[in-house]
């Protein structure tokens, strides 16, 4: 260890023994109330087998196993190769140790945070460690690819899992592998990690009994105070949502109202989290009429409905109530993730039944055709779809919390283990950030909705298929949608992969747009024009091949928003006088955000 890396003997900080015992004697208590609590519930809930690999994780494993053990030759490279790289290293750390210049055997992705501490490349013990796992990372990751024949789910899922495990072994995780958590460990004489255990502590007491990170200061964000505070008011609500319709900022608005339909797997305020980042501030701002569904956050008593349900109450019933509060019977729509799935259903519904109210469609990241559909399909196997339904049939619904645990998986690196390090390593208390207190803000969603949507569209692919899905009594055919589509999808989605969002143009038989912008599911979405963060791209024709509309596209510096408002200008270029909620046939229920979105999960 260099000497610029030793730590101060005088740095080092030796706790108070009286304070040091009363967070141990209140820690104890904490503990024994959680055991006690578990062991409760265990009890309570001893009737039932638990499956014991609801994930199915096993089955996938022993075939790659299998299937590996049939072609050694390729196992023996691969270890072979490691234990080469692996002596380079130590070859490389002796002559660092020696105050010899040495390369790195593997060098780690200047993106990735979890290194970002000079020690990890000063030090040569901590180089040492850091290199190894990235060696074992690879090799690991190179052994899994070389399973041949497996089938593609199975792949997908042992790739994804072996990636999960790579994640969770990174030394960066451990007390003794990580050099900032030991630094503060010295420098704070051990507090660090009474803080943390308590920290570890309060999210196991908060998801009683299940672990639920804490990612920001929950307490600094309030819903209507200082996120979700676009002036508006609730104009209209049934037993699944309430429709928002704002003030407008204009003194003239377009003729045809804009009716956004959020995805009621989160809350609708991800588009309106803070004024300089609110697309429906900035939407209102352009001259448009917004509305907005706030979906409920359902409980047992809405087990039943069904995603028809959700295309009645919410879409349809939005439009009647957006008809009486304006005067104005056609609108435009947009659908975001999920809502933009449901607006396609409906779309093909209204189709079928004449219903022409809705003359353009925007979809924010929005799958229609389901295969390849991303990381989220390694949850969807039929032993998992049982496993869920089981749940949900005896609550009534899929608890938040477990749907917010799959989403945080997809990125486990930023969502899970950074949290683990500064909350409970660290001692640090969490930052205050909008995106992450919404995506914090989980919701429910209804039994038979949740098994409808995952078996039909994501384990059957049926809204691709003509007459594949059936609605309200009416079999639906997306290709009979022939209204004008603008399309936006974001490179690196880990959710809406956008070479599958891309497929959509195909299925809708209208004029369509596509339009790719930087970043992923929320942050290249949610990108105003005002801090130009991220770029996109774009291409006016529409091969069959999502890899030459890119190779085609011509990439644009700053936000897509302006680009969408040419495009949903030019449909309609009429306005009208500006609309108060209120002095239509609707009465003003409640100030926006209103009532529904504050629901929150204990």
């Amino acid at each position: 260890m260099s000497d610029a890396k030793k730590p101060d003997p005088a740095a080092f900080k030796m706790p108070d023994p009286a304070e040091l015992s009363r967070s141990m004697s209140d820690i104890a208590q904490r503990s024994q109330r959680l055991v006690g609590d578990w062991l409760k519930r265990q009890a309570d809930e001893g009737t039932t087998t638990p499956n014991a690999d609801p994930l199915n994780i096993g089955a996938a494993f022993m075939e790659m196993t299998t299937r590996l053990m049939t072609n050694p030759q390729k196992l023996m490279e691969a270890q072979a190769g490691f234990w080469k790289d692996y002596m380079s290293l130590w070859q490389s750390t002796a002559q660092r140790m020696m105050g010899m210049a040495a390369p790195a055997v593997i060098e780690g992705d200047p993106r990735d945070r979890r290194f970002k501490d000079e020690a990890w490349k000063d030090n040569e013990v901590f180089d040492f460690i850091k290199q190894s796992y990235l060696l074992s990372a690879r090799y690991i990751t190179d052994v899994v690819k070389q399973a041949d024949g497996l089938e593609p789910a199975t792949a997908q899922k042992v790739d994804f899992y072996s990636r999960q495990f790579i994640d969770a072994m990174s030394p960066s995780n451990f007390l003794m592998t990580n050099p900032e958590v030991l630094r503060k460990t010295a420098e704070s004489g051990g507090e660090n990690l009474i803080k943390g255990l308590q920290n570890l502590l309060s999210d196991l007491e908060r998801g009683k009994g299940n672990l639920r990170i804490k990612m920001t200061d929950t307490d600094a964000f309030k819903i209507g105070e200082n996120i979700a505070v676009t002036p508006g008011k609730v104009v209209y609500q049934n037993d699944l949502m309430q429709l928002i319709q704002y003030t407008p900022t204009t003194d003239k608005v377009a003729k045809r109202p804009l009716l956004i339909i959020p995805p009621w797997i989160n809350k609708f305020y991800i588009l309106d989290l803070r004024p300089r980042n609110s697309f429906v501030r900035w939407a209102t701002a352009q001259g448009h009429t917004v509305f907005i569904v706030s979906w409920v956050n359902p409980d047992e008593k809405l087990a039943e409905k069904n995603f028809e349900d959700y295309m009645r109450e919410g879409i349809l019933d939005a439009l009647t109530a957006i008809e009486a509060a304006t005067g104005e019977r056609a609108i435009n729509a947009i659908g975001y993730c999920l809502g933009g799935t449901l607006l396609s259903s409906t779309l093909a519904w209204m189709a079928e039944n004449n219903d022409d109210r809705i003359k353009s469609a925007t979809f924010f990241v929005t799958l229609m055709d389901f295969r390849d559909s991303g990381e989220l399909s390694v949850f969807i196997d039929e032993e998992q779809i049982k496993a869920l339904e089981d749940k949900m049939n005896k609550r009534g619904f899929l608890e938040g919390s477990e749907m917010a645990t799959t989403f945080n998986m997809l990125r486990a690196n930023d969502l899970i283990w950074s949290f683990v390090v500064n909350n409970y390593l660290l001692g640090n208390d969490p930052f205050p950030f909008d995106l992450l207190y919404w995506n914090s803000d989980s919701t429910r969603m209804p039994a038979k909705m949740h098994s409808f949507y995952l078996r039909n569209m994501y384990q059957e692919n049926r809204l691709s298929q003509p007459g594949g899905i059936t609605l309200a009594g009416t079999k639906i055919d997306l290709s009979n949608v022939k209204i004008p589509a603008y399309f936006i999808s974001t490179r690196e989605d880990h959710i809406a992969p956008w070479r599958a969002t891309y497929r959509g143009t195909k299925l809708l038989a209208g004029e369509n747009r596509f339009v790719l912008a930087a970043s992923g599911h929320i942050a290249g979405v949610v990108n105003p024009p005002e801090g130009g963060k991220y770029s996109h791209w774009l291409n006016p024709d529409l091969p069959a091949d999502p890899e030459t509309w890119f190779q085609g596209a011509t990439e644009i510096a700053g936000s897509w928003w302006p680009d969408w408002q040419r495009w949903i200008t030019a449909q309609d270029k009429r306005q009208v006088k500006a609309r108060t909620p209120g002095d239509g046939k609707l009465a003003v229920l409640d100030d926006a955000p209103g009532s529904y979105v504050k629901v929150l999960l204990s």
